[in-house]
């Protein structure tokens, strides 16, 4: 997806500098078939940053654009395969999908009624986590948890790297309050969240249990998540909505769908306290476990 996002990015770069396939394919010494494949993020072409650098030069890319399209072009070089070296080793063939979805996104919306989402949890909050049963995971296999750990520590570099996506989180009052370890962990893990809304990119707000019944909770956890725009402004892939099973996953794509989870952000998002009002109960629910 992010190949073809790239592609995107350079076609409408290449329109809006009023060229054709064929007039950029002949001024950048390239066979027309190549530029194609190029702006369809086909599978099989390589995104050297020289040749990038060379196309944002006859488009006339603006600084900040050139910016994030090499940012984008070294993404597909790193990031094909960073997560490969998990498959067959305890991550889920259904899961790849979401990664790279996760990846390519500009905001991801997580709704999550009873653990700290995966790109928030700590080191000693995954190991709890990963301990259960019934989940992808064999709750018995040491190794298999820990290579799983690792990829869930390896996906929250998604939250500081450049063209960071959004992340806005839900969470109910329960997440905080539910120990998952012993209270140190807890404690750890609280400062975590606090750390991570001090991240421009990042808010976490909070359905307290006095907020009563809301849209979420005949759901389940959710995830949706919107891609970046085109030079006209339009999403260069429609939004998907993701949901997770023990053994197995959900995606939503159908504009009906996408309608409907929609709502249902809308609704706890009025149900929630804002995100000064959240930070300040996840400090309070921190010190209490801090004194428990």
């Amino acid at each position: 997806m992010l190949r073809r996002q790239l592609g995107r990015k350079l076609e409408a770069l290449r329109k809006a500098a009023g060229l054709t396939m064929e007039q950029a394919a002949e001024q950048l010494d390239r066979a027309r078939a190549t530029l194609y494949r190029i702006e369809n993020g086909a599978e099989n072409v390589r995104f050297r940053a020289a040749d990038v650098k060379e196309m944002l030069s006859l488009y006339d890319a603006g600084d900040e654009e050139a910016e994030l399209v090499l940012a984008m072009a070294a993404a597909t070089r790193e990031n094909k395969n960073w997560w490969h070296d998990y498959i067959g080793s305890g991550l889920p063939r259904w899961f790849q999908l979401y990664i790279g979805l996760e990846a390519a996104a500009s905001h991801i919306r997580k709704y999550q009624p009873e653990l700290v989402p995966g790109l928030l949890q700590t080191r000693a909050y995954a190991e709890q986590v990963f301990q259960m049963p019934g989940g992808s995971i064999d709750a018995n296999d040491r190794d298999e948890q820990q290579r799983a750990i690792q990829l869930r520590v390896e996906r929250q570099g998604l939250l500081t790297r450049f063209a960071a996506p959004e992340l806005s989180v839900i969470m109910n009052e329960a997440v905080l309050r539910r120990p998952v370890g012993s209270a140190s962990i807890m404690v750890e893990q609280l400062h975590q969240i606090l750390k991570a809304v001090e991240l421009p990119n990042v808010t976490v707000r909070v359905v307290e249990f006095s907020a009563g019944l809301h849209a979420g909770a005949m759901t389940g956890a959710f995830s949706i998540m919107n891609f970046p725009l085109d030079g006209a402004g339009k999403e260069i892939e429609p939004p998907v909505t993701y949901l997770e099973a023990a053994t197995g996953a959900i995606y939503l794509d159908k504009p009906h769908e996408i309608s409907a989870y929609n709502s249902i952000w809308a609704d706890m998002t009025d149900r929630a306290l804002n995100e000064a009002q959240s930070r300040s109960l996840i400090q309070q629910i921190a010190e209490e476990y801090t004194h428990a």
